[in-house]
C-alpha cells in the first residue's frame, strides 16, 4: 500500500480511502465489519464517513453508518490503527430530520461533533469536514453559478473559530471542506491567515473520467496552497464499472436511488462505452483504468472507494496496482475532448 501525509498534518494516510456510505442501508453491520477488517488487511488505514450516511437515508436509519463503524472500533480495538474522517451535513438538501436548523452555527457544529463522537465510539475525529457549503452554489449536477445566494451571510470566520475551539478540546484534529469551489476554498484560507485560525487540510470533491471539473480552477488552487483532494465517486457511482451499459438492474445503486441523476444522461453512456473499449483494447478492465487514472493525479491525496461486496472491494483495491501508459492517457484525453465532463 502506498501512503502519503494529510496536508498540513503529521497524519500518514493510505492512498486508498475506504468510503462507507453503504453501511446501514445496502450493507448490514456484519458486512460493514467485514469490509473494515479486509481494508485493514490490505493496508488501508483511512476511513471516511458522514453523519448523514447511509446514502438513501431517512430518519429511521440516520447515523447507522457511523454506529456500525463505532461498533467495529469497540469490537476490534483498532482505533489507533486508522485515520477517521467524518462530515457535518449542511442545509438545502431536505434532511431536516438530522437537525433543526440545519446550519453551521456553533450550536449545530458542536451537536454534530458530539453525536459523531458518540456514534463512532471514539474520543476524537482525525479529519472533520463540511459536507457541502451552507450557501447555494454549483454543486451536485450544476456546472456553473448563474446567480449568487443573496440570503447567505458569510460566516466562514465564525465556523473556523468554532473548529478552533473543538481542536483545542481535542475533539477534532484537522479540518476539511467538501463539494466546494475555488472561491469557497480561498475564503477559508483567507480567514485562516487573517485571524490565525485552523487551516483546511483537504477538499473532498467528485473526480473521475466522467467528471474532471476539479481541474478547472480547483486543481491549481489546491496544489499551490497544499490542500489535498480526497476524490470521491472515482467510478461514477459504479457507472465506470461498465455494468450500466448492459442495462439497469433493480439492485444497482442508481436504480435504488433514482434521484442521483448525475451519471444517467446520454453522454455518460457514450463516454463510458468509449472508455470501456479503450481499456479492453489495452488488456484492462474499465474499473482498473478508471481508478488508475484518478490515482495518478498529482493533486489527489487519497481516492475514496466504496463497495457493497468484498469481491468488489478486492477488485477496486487491486486496480491501484495498475499504471497507465502515456499512450492510454493520450487516448483518454481524446475522449475527454470529444465528450467533456458529462457528469458534473
Amino acid at each position: 500500500m502506498e501512503f502519503t501525509y494529510l496536508p498540513n498534518s503529521e497524519l500518514k494516510v493510505s492512498k486508498i480511502c475506504l468510503g462507507t456510505m453503504t453501511f446501514g442501508n445496502q450493507n448490514t453491520e456484519t458486512e460493514a465489519h467485514s469490509q473494515l477488517d479486509y481494508a485493514l488487511e490490505r493496508g488501508i488505514n483511512f476511513i471516511d464517513t458522514a453523519e448523514m450516511y447511509p446514502i438513501g437515508g431517512n430518519a429511521e436509519i440516520f447515523g447507522s453508518t457511523e454506529r456500525y463503524i463505532g461498533s467495529w472500533i469497540k469490537k476490534s480495538g483498532k482505533r489507533d490503527q486508522i485515520v477517521l474522517a467524518t462530515k457535518i451535513a449542511g442545509p438545502n438538501r431536505g434532511m431536516e430530520y438530522i437537525r433543526k436548523p440545519l446550519d453551521f452555527s456553533k450550536k449545530s457544529i458542536t451537536e454534530a461533533v458530539e453525536l459523531s463522537l458518540k456514534n463512532l465510539q471514539t474520543e476524537y475525529i482525525d479529519l472533520y469536514q463540511i459536507h457541502w457549503p451552507e450557501r447555494v452554489m454549483n454543486m451536485f449536477q450544476k456546472r456553473g453559478v448563474q446567480e449568487l445566494d443573496t440570503k447567505w451571510q458569510d460566516n466562514i470566520s465564525e465556523v473556523l473559530t468554532v473548529f478552533e475551539g473543538l481542536i483545542k478540546e481535542g475533539k477534532i484534529k484537522n479540518i476539511g471542506v467538501s463539494n466546494e469551489n475555488p472561491w469557497g476554498v480561498m475564503r477559508f484560507l483567507m480567514e485562516s491567515e487573517k485571524h490565525g485560525l485552523p487551516r483546511i487540510s483537504t477538499i473532498q470533491n467528485p473526480f473521475s473520467l466522467l467528471n474532471r471539473l476539479y481541474e478547472v480552477g480547483l486543481s491549481e488552487v489546491t496544489m499551490r496552497e497544499n490542500i489535498g483532494l480526497l476524490a470521491y465517486s472515482p467510478l461514477g457511482f459504479g457507472f465506470l464499472s461498465g455494468k450500466y451499459l448492459k442495462g439497469m438492474e433493480p439492485n444497482y445503486r442508481m436504480a435504488m436511488f433514482p434521484n442521483f441523476k448525475r451519471y444517467t444522461n446520454e453522454n455518460c453512456y457514450k463516454a463510458t462505452k468509449l472508455y470501456k473499449e479503450l481499456a479492453e483494447a489495452n488488456g484492462l478492465s474499465l474499473t482498473q483504468m478508471a481508478l488508475a487514472f484518478v490515482n495518478r493525479q498529482k493533486f489527489v491525496t487519497s481516492t475514496i472507494i466504496g463497495a457493497t461486496t468484498l469481491e468488489q472491494l478486492k477488485e477496486n483495491i487491486d486496480a491501484f496496482n495498475v499504471e497507465l501508459t502515456s499512450e492510454i492517457i493520450s487516448e483518454i484525453e481524446k475522449i475527454q475532448e470529444l465528450i467533456p465532463n458529462p457528469a458534473p
